[in-house]
């Protein structure tokens, strides 16, 4: 069989493999000798240029395997992290603090989605008294948010009948979250400025941002809110009814 028709159809065959390895790997250097070689690159550039839809779907493969080694890296974080996800020492919870299923959100005091989504989670409280709901400071909008995390990681330290209040008002308040809007918030409600200020410095508020930094790397979230519940992780701020979903599907799991 001439060698040119043997190369076409192991092209076809290879075609969609070696879109998906490293170029450096040398695939049929120790195959073929240099000549053939040569052949072999100039039948894989022809059949390239007339069937290039074949770059599309091998790159898709790839983004759909890309995909599913994500979401088994997530679910195998939830599973292997319960404890730090639902019920670390560093975080506030509302609602029902021994509701049947507990809804985690990562958030960001200057992120408008989380303003927006601050509805949908109280609507779910509201209408929910078997949920649970954890908030992780995430700050990942510049060092105004990581201010702000520091000076709320202290109110829920110092005065946590306060927090709640704190939350809502530094969230959907006015203008940027940063040190100063958080003291004056927090002020606001009669924490006292000074003992407030020494408690934004402590190893405490520290841990806390690096933990939850620690935990969003490892369920891959990139911004805010994202929400985990059950073995679930939601990103962005999807709305009260995939929430509720969510709540529900986690809520089956259980019975």
């Amino acid at each position: 069989m001439p060698l040119k028709l043997t190369l076409s159809r192991l092209a076809r065959i290879i075609m969609p493999a070696v879109l998906l390895v490293p170029l450096a790997v040398p695939v049929s250097a120790q195959s073929f000798p240099e000549a053939q070689q040569d052949e072999i690159r100039s039948i894989v550039r022809d059949y390239l240029l007339e069937n290039p839809e074949i770059i599309a779907e091998a790159l898709n493969m790839l983004e759909s395997r890309q995909k599913q080694m994500a979401e088994a890296a997530r679910t195998e974080a939830v599973a292997n992290m319960q404890a730090q996800i639902f019920d670390s020492p560093n975080q506030v919870v509302l609602g029902n603090p021994d509701g049947d299923v507990t809804m985690v959100e990562f958030f960001d005091y200057n992120c408008g989605f989380c303003k927006r989504a601050h509805t949908d989670m109280l609507a779910l409280l509201e209408t929910d008294p078997n949920l649970r709901f954890v908030l992780k400071e995430f700050p990942v909008l510049g060092e105004g948010s990581v201010e702000a995390a520091r000076v709320s990681i202290a109110v829920s330290e110092l005065a946590p009948e306060k927090f709640e209040e704190f939350h809502l008002q530094l969230l959907l308040g006015p203008g940027q979250a940063n040190a100063a809007k958080a003291m004056r918030v927090a002020t606001s409600l009669g924490i006292d400025g000074a003992t407030l200020e020494a408690a934004t410095q402590t190893d405490r508020a520290a841990e806390t941002i690096q933990e939850v930094y620690m935990l969003a790397d490892a369920l891959g979230l990139t911004g805010t809110p994202s929400y985990v519940v059950g073995d679930q992780v939601l990103f962005g701020a999807v709305g009260k009814d995939q929430l509720g979903d969510s709540i529900k599907k986690a809520r089956d799991q259980k019975s």
